[in-house]
């Protein structure tokens, strides 16, 4: 038996799970109460927890619904992130974040300057291993679009720098001849973000579908929000959002339709909390070692 509404309050409340759809959630929710919004909604293509009949009408029905509730919400200074793909119909694309864009824009149209969605970065996601397309170039990448409530935002660079490609390089010329040249700290991860993603034997795989991994929340959480923050995630999917609030000591509210997801994000919580959770460290992808036999060429492959 399904349960009607489902809440899990751990750490005294700091994480917050609703078997509920986000727009009821949303209407409980009052303005003004969350700094960071991060999601992956439904592309709309028939997916297990989609309906039949969705399609890129249905897309954009939802998504103007949940980013209109999502503004209000929303501090003034918080960051809104949403992670969008493709909706692929017959070998022929449309790019979501296009029509997130566009939505968007027209939701501005309707509240002062300083309620409004900036958009300051089109982060691309990509990973080196999915699908292999037949009749166009196989898909290698999604995007996330990070947007700001107003013109006075946080971001905290140093949280999220990763190592320098030739951390010994130094100035060759000026007043700085001879120094190092690149921060101590590290270098900035620039707006192209090599994340693997969540197949096959990936740690962090569970029976979601279509999970994404903790380390992009994970930095998006620690470059736009303090300890103690509230983070909101509308289609919680399999709670890969909230693991990352508990790793960063952040709170969490989030919302999930299906009873077996909201099991496995149970499951996943409770991990996080006790310190057992498995997930891969937001690190650099390591480069193949060729004197492996499976990262060798076979004879007969002409490339």
């Amino acid at each position: 038996m399904e349960r009607d509404l489902h809440q899990l309050n751990y750490d005294q409340g700091n994480i917050k799970l609703f078997h509920s759809d986000c727009i009821d959630v949303f209407s409980e929710l009052q303005s003004e109460c969350v700094d960071l919004i991060i999601t992956s909604p439904p592309y709309c293509m028939g997916k297990e927890y989609e309906s039949i009949s969705d399609d890129i009408n249905s897309f954009k029905k939802l998504n103007k619904k949940v980013i209109a509730e999502s503004m209000r919400i929303l501090k003034k200074g918080g960051s809104l992130c949403w992670q969008v793909g493709f909706h692929v119909k017959d070998s022929v694309i449309i790019p979501l974040d296009c029509l997130i864009y566009d939505i968007v824009d027209v939701l501005n149209k309707s509240v002062d300057s300083q309620s409004r969605l900036y958009l300051h970065n089109r982060i691309i996601w990509t990973f080196g291993h999915g699908l292999n397309a037949e009749k166009r170039l196989s898909g290698r990448y999604e995007t996330i679009l990070w947007y700001t409530k107003g013109t006075e935002y946080l971001f905290n660079l140093d949280a999220i720098r990763i190592p320098q490609k030739y951390p010994g390089k130094k100035y060759s010329k000026g007043k700085k001849a001879g120094e190092f040249s690149g921060n101590p700290l590290g270098k900035n991860p620039s707006d192209v973000w090599e994340i693997p993603n969540v197949k096959a034997n990936h740690i962090e795989k569970t029976e979601h579908p279509c999970q994404f991994p903790i380390a992009i929340p994970q930095r998006l959480i620690k470059a736009l929000t303090k300890p103690g923050d509230v983070v909101m995630d509308p289609f919680s999917g399999s709670g890969t959002t909230a693991v990352a609030c508990v790793l960063e000591n952040r709170k969490f509210i989030g919302c999930e339709v299906k009873e077996e997801y909201i099991e496995i994000a149970d499951k996943r919580i409770n991990e996080a909390l006790n310190g057992d959770i498995k997930y891969r460290p937001d690190v650099p992808v390591i480069e193949p070692d060729l004197s492996q036999k499976v990262a060798q060429k076979p004879e007969g492959f002409k490339w």
